[in-house]
């Protein structure tokens, strides 16, 4: 694991050197505190700057690292852990290794396959590779987005780098917000790629490649999702399965294959010449992980978890149930309030506005985790694999209601009776559902995964900054649109849809970007075997009723899991990785809250009317609805303002 970042000069007349890299690698020493190398390449046209977190290989793993000749040099930031099988078979036809690292296989497949070498990568990953006999780099994401790349352009150079401060770090870079992306922020509480808050910059996508020569005309590499390699614009080099894809065997062959891989996806992750272990949180996905390293024979095998005072959101029982039953060395830390002094942190960490608030206790595990290990796997991705939010459920439910026309008629009605001011009440979860059941099919799904929906923020955006969102291009409904865009069927109405939207939307932009940049943050490698590519795709072919049953999800998931995890852990209710951030804006964090968001030079203040922000305070501190997700991200969005002084002109 690594930081990675470069630069491409567009002109012949204007060569990357060393003394501009260097601000690029400092910025991510973070991600690789062990080393710092450097690359001019193309007669100084290309540089690549690496900064080393030292797991396979530790003595000889170096980045850059080139191929025979020479002619292909690459850095990359992740795992390929099917790395030896790919040695075998190129060192087979002929290539020639200097070292036992994984990143060396990527020069010479590379070498030997092109661009389709990609397709044969099991892991996670982003790179940044040279081939000085085309003038041109590759850049490229492994098909999740577990491992982030940003790029920029300005002027005749395209820059790229794990993390967008690493660009931010050179002199002349420009601070400017880009509206949509910020009206996205707002609806999803993260910025889906491939936007990016500053305008100029683009993230690449889950799956896609860019390829860049560097002769390409200055104003062409900037294009975005243009299949045209002499352009630079994305191209997708995977996809998820067809919608019409289907398992073609029994529930019992299903159980058998699912053991295969989940067996398989954790042991390829067990790879590595510094000491691993897992986060656990008592759920079953983490749970699950901890059983199968402990059936793979990992010893000693150390599990680390965290709670908090709150009942309501404290797992560490049943965390520490599972700790005993597979005899591992837990750790276990209780989040407090005080837990809200990291804001700064997490803003400068995260780049961008980032309101998902289990960042918090996400960066406290991984911060226990790095003083014992510097690998720790996760449980991370079967919710959306098998089917473990209560979305999913909704979708389904919904679908039933929509045939007793009065039913749904009323629906709004019933819900404007429920008390809904506390977010893990039975009657909170039946309000938001009740509430959507008044909007189209296609439509709901949008409203379950919207912090603010988009109705409600065009009739509170202040009228300056909705004339100027439209100028930009923002229309009314675009994340309805997004999300069909995304789930590769029109409309997301059913529970198939909603995961497959999931997986190119929530997964990639809010979820893998919280662990990668929280881990990373305290120089920790987090894996997700759950996450396997090969998993995935069977996952996503197996009908739903395998999945969803009566009021729980993941349902084949935990028939598989019975023979391993005790009854208590496979029976108990979802409860996510949730923090009581709405307790905390009625006490210990409410004059804080409400003096950064009403303050004269607030953010918040220049887009939305200030009756809006005083009734959403009002509201939640009154106990009269819950609005914690959407005062957390006002919140953060002001802390990072106050971080990266945006230009908002």
């Amino acid at each position: 694991m690594c930081g990675i970042a470069g630069i491409l000069s567009l002109s012949a007349d204007s060569l990357v050197s060393i003394d501009e890299l260097r601000p690029l690698a400092a910025a991510l020493v973070h991600r690789g505190p062990d080393d710092e190398r450097f690359a001019l390449l193309g007669g100084g046209r290309c540089g690549l700057a690496f900064r080393r977190l030292a797991i396979i290989d530790v003595a000889g793993g170096q980045q850059p690292i080139a191929n025979e000749d020479g002619a292909i040099t690459a850095v990359f930031n992740g795992e390929i852990y099917n790395f030896r099988e790919l040695r075998e078979e190129l060192t087979s036809l002929g290539h020639r290794f200097r070292t036992q690292s994984d990143s060396e296989t990527i020069v010479h497949g590379y070498e030997q396959w092109g661009q389709e070498f990609l397709q044969r990568l099991a892991g996670m990953f982003a790179i940044a590779l040279w081939d000085e006999r085309t003038s041109q780099l590759l850049l490229a994401r492994d098909r999740l987005g577990k491992k982030p790349l940003v790029t920029a352009h300005f002027g005749n150079r395209l820059y790229f780098a794990s993390e967008a401060k690493a660009i931010l770090a050179l002199p002349g870079i420009p601070r400017k917000l880009c509206p949509r992306a910020l009206h996205d922020y707002l609806v999803l509480q993260y910025v889906p790629a491939p936007r990016s808050i500053f305008r100029g910059f683009e993230k690449l996508l889950p799956g896609a490649m860019r390829i860049i020569r560097a002769d390409c005309p200055a104003d062409a590499a900037a294009a975005p999702l243009v299949p045209d390699p002499r352009t630079g614009g994305q191209r997708r080099y995977w996809q998820l399965p067809p919608p019409d894809r289907r398992f073609g065997g029994s529930y019992a062959d299903a159980l058998e294959r699912l053991d295969l891989l989940l067996t398989r996806a954790v042991e390829r992750r067990l790879i590595s010449d510094v000491p691993l272990g897992a986060f656990l949180s008592g759920g079953v996905d983490s749970s699950i992980v901890v059983s199968l390293m402990h059936r793979l024979g990992v010893s000693p095998l150390r599990t680390f978890s965290i709670g908090f005072s709150d009942p309501r959101y404290d797992e560490t029982a049943a965390a520490r149930l599972v700790a005993s039953r597979f005899r591992t060395e837990h750790t276990e830390q209780v989040v407090t309030p005080r837990a809200a002094e990291l804001l700064d942190h997490l803003a400068y960490h995260y780049d961008e506005p980032f309101a998902d608030s289990s960042a918090l206790p996400t960066w406290h595990v991984a911060d226990i985790t790095r003083r014992s290990v510097t690998v720790a796997l996760s449980g991370d991705g079967g919710d959306e694999a098998f089917g473990g939010y209560d979305r999913y459920r909704a979708v389904r439910w919904a679908a039933r209601l929509d045939r007793a026309a009065l039913l749904r008629t009323a629906a709004a009605g019933v819900a404007a009776l429920l008390p809904h001011g506390r977010p893990k009440s039975l009657s909170n979860r039946a309000y938001r559902f009740l509430t959507a059941m008044s909007a189209a099919p296609r439509d709901r799904y949008a409203e379950w995964v919207s912090v603010f929906s988009e109705g409600a923020l065009w009739n509170d955006y202040r009228p300056e900054w909705s004339d100027r969102l439209r100028a930009d291009g923002a229309v009314d409904d675009c994340v309805r649109r997004w999300l069909d865009a995304a789930s590769g069927i029109e409309g997301v109405c059913t529970a198939t849809a909603a995961m497959r939207a999931d997986y190119q939307t929530y997964l990639p932009g809010d979820l893998l970007t919280k662990v990668d940049i929280a881990s990373m943050a305290c120089s920790l490698e987090c894996r997700a075997p759950l996450l396997d590519h090969e998993l995935v795709e069977f996952a996503l072919t197996l009908p739903e009723e395998w999945k969803l049953r009566g009021r729980r999800g993941k349902h084949i998931l935990r028939d598989w899991a019975r023979r391993l995890l005790p009854r208590e852990i496979l029976d108990r209710p979802k409860s996510g990785f949730g923090v009581p951030v709405g307790e905390w804006f009625r006490g210990e964090l409410r004059e804080t809250l409400e003096r950064e968001l009403l303050a004269e030079d607030a953010l918040s203040g220049r887009i939305l009317r200030r009756a809006a922000l005083q009734r959403l305070l009002s509201q939640h501190r009154d106990g009269r609805a819950n609005h914690a997700h959407r005062l957390w991200a006002l919140l953060m969005l002001e802390r990072w303002h106050r971080r990266w002084h945006v230009d908002l002109a």
